[in-house]
């Protein structure tokens, strides 16, 4: 679709809609059914998180003592940087958390900066491919921020059945932290922060990134000799808030992951 014929407001709405694939009818494209996959938010994580991947392991390869290379030395920072924070952060011990931590920050940073590609970019080179509708953004979907907040919390689920045993899990839901006697107010009151938990790892980083994304949608609507004023310190600051919706989720990753270890 050319995008320059549309209104100020049907670019906007053209620029929030995703590829999907309809699973109900086998259909590639927008749809309305329920049962649909965002084929552009699983092609641009999937491509990130295989690019970083390879990079590391590339570096990891040519790991040499004596005087390391800048890639070696930006290698080793980010992983001291991070184990770090784990280790003030993280009071269980698990050969998971670091390695985990540093993949979650990287991927979600890296999916964060897809922000800062111009919103026009990807959708009108794709759209030479017969490809109508393109978000660049992974982390704009909240299917995306869910689906990794629903796996942390799978993974909270798991270390608290393995630090405590399925008596000793029971016997924490009914009994903390108000006793026995208010075991129907403990129940609650977990069912309630075991919620939450995903609940705030998702909507927090998919609200930061959705609506930058608008933002940058607002200011492609501009007339093209204003749009680098506003365009470029918007992106100036958004390079902050990306880096910091990765750090923050995450910190609280490991911060949930600690609490699943701890024993009260």
């Amino acid at each position: 679709m050319n995008t320059e014929s549309l209104t100020p407001a049907q670019f906007i709405q053209h620029h929030l809609v995703h590829w999907q694939f309809d699973i109900v009818n086998l259909k590639v494209g927008k749809s309305s059914e329920f049962l649909v996959v965002n084929l552009d938010t699983l092609i641009v994580s999937f491509f990130l998180g295989v690019a970083f991947l390879s990079f590391f392991y590339f570096i990891a390869r040519r790991v040499r003592s004596g005087v390391p290379g800048k890639l070696q030395n930006f290698l080793e920072y980010s992983i001291e940087a991070i184990d770090g924070v784990v280790k003030e952060v993280f009071h269980g011990k698990s050969q998971l958390i670091g390695p985990l931590a540093l993949t979650i920050f990287v991927w979600v940073f890296l999916m964060n900066f897809m922000d800062l590609i111009p919103v026009d970019l990807l959708p009108r080179l794709l759209s030479f491919a017969g490809v109508e509708h393109f978000k660049s953004v992974p982390t704009a979907d909240p299917m995306m921020t869910f689906g990794m907040s629903i796996t942390v919390f799978i993974l909270i689920i798991f270390y608290n059945l393995k630090e405590k045993g399925g008596f000793g899990l029971l016997k924490e839901i009914l009994s903390k932290p108000f006793g026995w006697y208010l075991m129907p107010i403990n129940v609650i009151f977990r069912f309630l922060e075991e919620l939450v938990k995903p609940l705030s790892l998702a909507l927090r980083l998919f609200g930061n990134m959705f609506a930058g994304e608008l933002i940058f949608i607002l200011v492609a609507v501009m007339p093209w000799w204003i749009q680098w004023l506003p365009g470029g310190a918007w992106a100036i600051f958004h390079i902050l808030i990306i880096s910091i919706q990765a750090f923050i989720f995450m910190m609280l990753t490991i911060v949930y992951l600690s609490m699943a270890h701890e024993k009260h």
